[in-house]
């Protein structure tokens, strides 16, 4: 199968039809109807095999993963997702493959009505890179800048799972037999927050997905926002996989550098604590408060109400 009849096959049929999409797969450029009143916001991510995903990671996963680290940036944006753009390079056209890694694709898009409206295909190493665009109301945007001291710092969901995942996959760690399948499925299959950053968006001052660690992406709001902050490790959201799993200073060490959550943190002035806290309930969301940014510009510890010294950090591509 050529590389135009791989396109028309697999990626040119998909079940979302945006009205917003005025040309998409089959030109030089897809058309795209702006929106009164709406900023877009554009993300791109590139996954590599080895690097971002094992190996012997099976296809669907590799298609869900691929949208969802994109759409968990749009969603530490507040904004709502809408297209996407695919640039995938294969080693081989093996169409089983390439059927399986598409029903990952489309069952994401489809979920948050997202149509793809263009890419490119080539041969080479496996690599797949995506660049998502999604909608905000002009101006009410999310950024990493925006946080203050004295800001409280918050996190959705449970975090270190799927980095306990990756370390049972490497060989590195044992789980109980019952916890592997739960775990596998974190890390192949996130779920990115976009109602939760929607809602975040009216109450919020800072935000960012996690996707290299607590640590280190942390670290980004605090240089963008001239900021420094605490960390209340007993507070972290661990679940019970991990701390059944490891020693406590493993499970937190996982917590905060591990990567691959794709939770939102992000900072509430103390105005907005109630606020945030109520909205986030009523939608399910389960949210923590892990700590309180400061004017050190540095980034600190507690566990027990002793300073600890931080020995983790978080994920580098060039290390």
């Amino acid at each position: 199968m050529k590389e135009f009849e791989l396109i028309k096959h697999f990626f040119a049929e998909q079940n979302v039809k945006r009205k917003d999409v005025v040309m998409g797969i089959g030109d030089d450029c897809a058309v795209v109807a702006s929106s009164e009143n709406q900023h877009i916001v554009v993300t791109t991510d590139t996954l590599v095999e080895g690097v971002h995903f094992p190996k012997d990671t099976e296809a669907r996963a590799i298609g869900h993963k691929s949208v969802a680290v994109n759409l968990s940036d749009l969603a530490a944006m507040g904004a709502q997702p809408s297209w996407i753009s695919l640039a995938i390079t294969l080693p081989s056209v093996d169409e089983a493959w390439i059927a399986e890694f598409c029903a990952g694709v489309f069952e994401l898009c489809e979920f948050f009505n997202v149509e793809l409206i263009g890419g490119d295909t080539t041969q080479g190493p496996l690599s797949i890179t995506i660049t998502a665009q999604g909608l905000v109301p002009e101006n009410q945007y999310l950024s990493r800048a925006g946080a203050k001291a004295g800001d409280w710092l918050y996190v959705t969901g449970e975090l270190g799972e799927a980095a306990l995942a990756l370390q049972h996959i490497l060989g590195k760690v044992t789980v109980e037999e019952h916890f592997v399948g739960p775990l596998i499925e974190k890390l192949n299959y996130p779920k990115p927050r976009v109602l939760a950053g929607e809602i975040i968006r009216d109450y919020a001052s800072a935000a960012i997905d996690l996707s290299d660690g607590l640590i280190s992406d942390l670290g980004h709001i605090c240089q963008a926002s001239n900021v420094g902050a605490n960390i209340v490790l007993d507070a972290l959201p661990l679940s019970e996989k991990l701390t059944n799993s490891l020693l406590e200073e493993d499970a937190i060490n996982l917590a905060i550098a591990g990567g691959d959550d794709y939770e939102l943190l992000f900072t509430v002035s103390e105005a907005n604590k109630v606020g945030v806290e109520t909205a986030l309930s009523n939608a399910g969301v389960r949210l923590t408060c892990i700590g309180q940014l400061n004017a050190t510009q540095t980034i600190t510890t507690t566990l027990n109400n002793k300073a600890v010294p931080i020995n983790s950090a978080g994920f580098e591509h060039f290390s």
